[in-house]
């Protein structure tokens, strides 16, 4: 019995260690439902769009207008995207749908009982809503967005741009940590599991 490996114990957290714990755990759920790539594309493409905030035609507002579109349609589509790994460890790639999940390349199949696992919940039209509140305050937080679509805002409208962008962001990263994800889409990281 001397010589038998002892389980080692897990070691009891403080009240501290705990609440540090799941302040971590909380943001690393952030960047699962963040539009971080979309956003990085779209702080790439706007001073472009916009000729640094100096649309000086219908045409240059038109363009801006849909690239802010574009983005946010892409936040919204990347909500409702997962992925896990094949039998060979392989990271594959799908689309939630109401039936389970659709396999974009369609190399593989998954049965039916595990595809189920992966079928659309309320919470994730939830959470593709507040992703796109999220990006469009970006989008008006971004100057050269709002001098292109607002050349001379009023008063209360620059206030507004000022203040309704952090706060929707500072709501919806709350409510992402209070209703986490356990989707893994495009572009999110994937647990070694």
């Amino acid at each position: 019995m001397e010589n038998s490996p002892t389980m080692a114990s897990k070691p009891t957290k403080t009240p501290t260690q705990k609440a540090i714990r799941k302040t971590f755990k909380g943001t690393a759920h952030l960047a699962n439902l963040l539009p971080t790539g979309t956003v990085l594309g779209f702080q790439i493409l706007s001073p472009i769009f916009t000729h640094q905030g100096h649309c000086l035609t219908s045409v240059s507002q038109t363009a801006t207008l849909a690239l802010v579109l574009l983005c946010a349609l892409s936040c919204f589509f990347l909500i409702f995207t997962d992925s896990f790994r094949d039998k060979r460890g392989k990271v594959r790639y799908g689309v939630a749908t109401f039936h389970g999940l659709w396999v974009i390349d369609g190399s593989i199949t998954l049965p039916k009982e595990e595809a189920a696992q992966y079928r659309l919940r309320f919470i994730d039209f939830f959470h593709a809503i507040a992703s796109l509140l999220v990006f469009i305050a970006v989008a008006l937080f971004d100057q050269n967005v709002v001098n292109c679509l607002y050349p001379t805002p009023s008063d209360e409208t620059r206030e507004l741009l000022v203040v309704l962008p952090v706060a929707v962001g500072v709501f919806c990263s709350l409510l992402f940590i209070v209703f986490p994800t356990k989707r893994h889409g495009v572009g999110f990281p994937l647990s070694r599991e």
